[in-house]
């Protein structure tokens, strides 16, 4: 897989993703639905925003990780809350997440009216091989 990154100005690599990835001779292409902070048993969880995308993340690279893909082969991540103020009070949580695991990604974010129950974030990726 070769991988090229795009990004006509600096300004967004403070903010950890880049305007666009071209993605050449994959093997495979894997789409992960939304992933939120539900537990094992399906319940969602009543915490506050920084628990639940902590518990986000972590549910999120479960799912690449049983798939057999590398989290680190994100190239898109979209980014959907009910609070965009709580996600940037947390950012940082996800900015960190991004440079251990050496991410670089297209990514949108969208403040939305409401997810599935007490939910506050979810994150869906594109992961490729």
């Amino acid at each position: 897989m070769e991988k090229q990154l795009i990004n006509p100005w600096n300004w967004q690599e403070v903010r950890n993703y880049v305007q666009a990835v071209e993605v050449k001779n994959i093997t495979g292409t894997l789409y992960v639905s939304g992933q939120t902070a539900i537990n094992d048993e399906g319940v969602s969880s009543v915490e506050d925003m920084r628990s639940q995308l902590i518990h986000t993340i972590q549910n999120l690279e479960k799912v690449i990780k049983e798939a057999d893909y590398k989290v680190k082969n994100i190239v898109r991540l979209n980014i959907y809350t009910t609070s965009t103020v709580e996600l940037f009070e947390n950012f940082e949580i996800l900015q960190n997440w991004l440079t251990k695991n050496e991410i670089k990604q297209s990514s949108t974010v969208l403040e939305v009216k409401g997810l599935f129950e007490t939910l506050k974030i979810e994150l869906e990726a594109t992961v490729v091989k």
